[in-house]
């Protein structure tokens, strides 16, 4: 017997790469098919109208809350093809994946950087109320914005 860890270390490596690979292979299918359901009714018209009527406004505002109104059954089903949305799930958050959630907090970047949003730090304080989301995932959250340097 030998007291060289070398081959079980590399074996060890290799076995968390390819699960890494297999997170990484998933992302690649999200970010592929990311909101593709918006360019197709039912949600087509509701969000060709949206997308125009959000270019004006701030997020969390009553008149982002009105034009979400106006598109209400296209988000609505929206939400129900779009498992990135806390919507998608009876029970929001506590439902979804950590693939679902990495890819809800760049869908929350790009919608900042889409309307009127100061940054997304407001709309992880503005989220955080609005689905509920505890201290310590908030904090996950605002470390990989950080991180990224978003």
């Amino acid at each position: 017997m030998t007291d060289d860890s070398t081959a079980d270390t590399q074996a060890y490596i290799a076995t968390v790469q390819a699960r890494l690979q297999t997170i990484i292979h998933e992302l690649n299918i999200q970010a592929a098919h990311h909101d593709e359901s918006k360019l197709w009714e039912p949600e087509k018209s509701g969000f060709d109208r949206l997308t125009m009527a959000l270019k004006n406004v701030a997020y969390g505002t009553e008149a982002y809350r009105a034009a979400l109104a106006e598109a209400q059954s296209a988000i609505a089903h929206h939400y129900q093809v779009n498992r990135h949305h806390p919507e998608h799930f009876p029970d929001g958050i506590t439902n979804m994946t950590l693939i679902d959630l990495i890819e809800m907090l760049c869908d929350w970047k790009a919608a900042s950087e889409r309307t009127q949003q100061d940054s997304i730090a407001k709309s992880l304080t503005h989220n955080q109320q609005r689905f509920g989301i505890d201290d310590q995932l908030a904090t996950i959250l605002a470390n990989t914005v950080q991180a990224l340097e978003w």
